[in-house]
């Protein structure tokens, strides 16, 4: 049977010692936070996931849902589990608490769901799906709408949806039938199909506010014609009491690889009604809100995942007894040595824990700066977290979904023909963790976002959000002996990064192909380089922590060894992505469509 345990000790090195978030207290948001509030918040959180939600992991994967005449029923004590959850009051944990939120940072809210997803991801996405609901409402409701839907979402009392998936069209949303007419009490008959929404229908909350993707008759044509509505599962009334239901169902539920737990739904609306959200024909605006936030979202799910696969991969590694140590005999009163004493195991645990410590500074920072976006009072500093966040969202979602998946994969490899059961989880792990790679723009699509969109956005000025702060690093760390195996690799790694992005925009000028092709390999490489960036300051943490005197002696040198294994194993993949990146696209255009 699987393990969970929260690693708050990390989470509290990273948002501590190295993010350093108390120096922003006299800032809104981070004010609500002090460190023991943060403490406590991670405390409670960890016994949630761990006493409350990870024991119908596999429930819901083994059971899933349910679809019977039209209604959906989720697994096995998914119901109750969720009850405690909002009691708990964790579905507004950063809510806005002018409308019944808790009011506290994202970057709380981030450590939160990294813990929720290791326990039971498929569970987690019914109050995800929902916060970042609340999140476009918020951002583009009127009064009215935020006072009469936020507090009850916030509440977990009713729940949220996302709806832009067709049948006919996926990513190019342009191409929408869902339409919507304007009704004359200023409302709107929504009809069409979406699916593929997650959460879409459960019986775990009285009513679901789906936000709608549709197009206005005699609008704009393609994107620029879309609007975003809300559209309510149920109607009520003014006071919030509820009455008929609205002309939406679930068709079916898909029958899926992975998240089994969650119900992945056809919805079928027959002249539904709903109310717009935000202005005419800028449903994209309003939706981007949700959207973005679910792609930090999304990204943090990768490493939940590579999380709990390390977790019992290194328990299997050191209970699993094959083969002797290749250096010698470590335990000779044994039948032989446990397989963690393998060099090829150690590379498999160490990839695995490098990349889970790396990438979880890297989503808490670009966590703090989406608070900072919000909160900084200097206008200047407020546009620089705005930039980053946006610059790098792209590569959160991406490269922690990708490399996570290969680390829940490496997780099953080290259990091998064990790896394979049902019953020792890891199968789950893989499973669930593929889905991160798609749903939210998948990561093709995040790659050409980031090097056709962020890229040359304001003339290259978001890219300085990012380089500005890494390149500072290095010039004031160069002298540093102690430093140098940690900023060396950096800084060869930082350096192909400039060149990939110098290749690509003179390409790209020339030929857009050319820097589509190499658009994937890019974004590897920036992430890559991003939690070289992470891993370099936590080395320098560590450093000054054992220089002052420590009785957690061992926690900052496993860093330092952690660090240098990154530095040495995985920032060479840089020289090989560049190489990718610059070789441009005839190979990959020159044979024939019709030869494939």
């Amino acid at each position: 049977m699987p393990v969970y345990e929260a690693p708050l000790r990390d989470m509290r090195f990273v948002i501590h010692e190295l993010l350093e978030v108390d120096k922003y207290q006299n800032l809104p948001i981070f004010s609500e936070a002090p460190a023991d509030i943060i403490d406590a918040v991670l405390e409670e959180g960890a016994k949630v996931a761990q006493e409350i939600l990870f024991p119908l992991n596999q429930v819901g994967h083994e059971e899933g849902c349910t679809f019977k005449d039209g209604e959906v029923t989720t697994p096995t004590g998914f119901k109750e589990a969720f009850a405690e959850y909002r009691e708990g009051g964790w579905v507004g944990l950063a809510g806005n608490a002018e409308y019944g939120g808790q009011g506290l940072p994202v970057f709380l809210g981030t450590a939160m769901g990294e813990m929720t997803c290791s326990a039971n991801l498929a569970f987690e996405m019914y109050s995800g799906l929902t916060t970042g609901a609340c999140a476009a409402i918020d951002a583009h409701g009127t009064e009215e709408q935020k006072s009469f839907y936020l507090p009850r979402m916030y509440s977990g009392e009713w729940t949220g949806t996302m709806n832009l998936t067709e049948p006919h069209c996926g990513t190019d949303l342009g191409q929408m039938r869902t339409k919507a007419e304007p009704q004359d009490d200023g409302s709107y008959s929504i009809s069409g199909t979406k699916i593929f929404i997650s959460a879409g229908d459960h019986d775990m909350a009285e009513n679901i506010i789906h936000l709608v993707l549709a197009k206005i008759p005699g609008g704009p044509k393609g994107i620029k014609g879309v609007s975003l509505f809300i559209v309510p599962k149920v109607h009520s009334d003014s006071e919030g009491n509820l009455g008929e239901r609205n002309g939406v169902s679930a068709g079916s539920i898909e029958h899926k690889m992975g998240i089994n737990g969650n119900a992945t739904c056809v919805l079928n609306y027959d002249n539904a009604k709903g109310w717009l959200l935000g202005r005419e024909h800028k449903g994209m605006e309003a939706m981007f809100v949700m959207m973005n936030a679910a792609r930090l979202g999304v990204g943090m799910q990768g490493l939940a995942l590579s999380e709990i696969s390390y977790q019992n991969a290194v328990l299997y590694a050191n209970d699993r007894l094959q083969g002797r140590s290749l250096s010698g005999v470590k335990e000779p009163e044994k039948a032989a040595d446990p397989i963690i004493v393998h060099p090829d195991v150690r590379r498999m645990l160490m990839t695995m824990r490098s990349f889970n410590e790396g990438a979880r500074a890297f989503t808490a920072w670009v966590a703090v700066n989406l608070d900072l976006s919000r909160a900084e009072q200097n206008e200047e500093a407020r546009q620089v977290a705005e930039d980053l966040v946006t610059l790098v969202t792209p590569v959160v979602k991406a490269h922690v979904t990708d490399v996570g998946f290969e680390c829940a994969n490496i997780g099953q490899q080290c259990l091998g023909g064990h790896g394979y059961i049902r019953e020792h989880g890891m199968e789950q792990y893989v499973r669930d963790a593929r889905i991160a790679q798609l749903y939210e723009g998948t990561n093709g699509i995040q790659a050409l976002d980031l090097v056709g969109r962020k890229m040359p956005a304001h003339m290259g000025r978001l890219l300085r959000a990012f380089f500005h702060p890494v390149d500072n690093f290095i010039q004031e760390n160069a002298d540093n002996k102690e430093m140098a195996e940690f900023v060396m690799p950096l800084a060869k790694g930082f350096a192909r990064l400039q060149q990939a992005v110098a290749w690509l925009g003179e390409q790209g000028m020339k030929d857009v192909e050319q820097a589509a092709a190499g658009a994937t390999d890019f974004q590897r490489m920036f992430g890559t380089v991003a939690l070289g960036f992470m891993w370099a300051r936590m080395a320098k943490v560590a450093q000054a922590k054992l220089a002052a005197g420590t009785d957690e002696v061992d926690f900052y040198e496993n860093k330092l060894i952690t660090a240098r294994f990154y530095m040495a194993r995985m920032m060479p993949d840089t020289s090989s992505l560049l190489a990718k990146v610059t070789s441009g696209k005839d190979t990959l255009m020159a044979l024939d469509a019709a030869a494939f």
